[in-house]
């Protein structure tokens, strides 16, 4: 794991959604972010990677590359996602890089392909970050 991601993890406490879905991320900083999540424990009643989950993951690493974007003095809070399910996974894990698109003064862009232990592709997104100022006090 690479220092900003190193810290950005450390900061995060525990029992959120990343903890309970058992998101790892390898890789953060303003161009693209990395991490994977298991499938076991993510499905849906079919016994497949739940649609939701996968947009979780799509969604954390966009925003957490989107923080790197805005550090120090800014924060990334997602605007938009939208997301396309290609295939299904069964099992293994599943890996999502997200890659900067537009990464602007008020607005951050970024694209997640999110692939199978196979290395096929499961799904697509699109997400979009507003970057406002730090609140007072953090």
């Amino acid at each position: 794991m690479d220092d900003f991601a190193n810290g950005v993890m450390s900061q995060i406490p525990p029992g959120t959604l990343i903890e309970r879905l058992g998101i790892e991320v390898t890789e953060v900083n303003a161009d693209r972010a990395v991490g994977t999540m298991p499938v076991a424990g993510n499905t849906q009643p079919y016994g497949l990677l739940h649609g939701g989950a996968t947009a979780a993951l799509a969604e954390t690493l966009g925003s957490l590359a989107a923080m790197a974007h805005a550090h120090p003095d800014g924060i990334a809070v997602g605007v938009d996602l939208s997301i396309t399910h290609h295939r299904v996974a069964r099992e293994g894990r599943v890996t999502g890089v997200a890659t900067a698109l537009y990464r602007g003064s008020t607005v951050a862009t970024y694209a997640i392909d999110v692939t199978g232990s196979e290395g096929k592709r499961i799904a697509t997104a699109r997400l979009t970050c507003a970057i406002r100022p730090q609140p007072a006090g953090d």
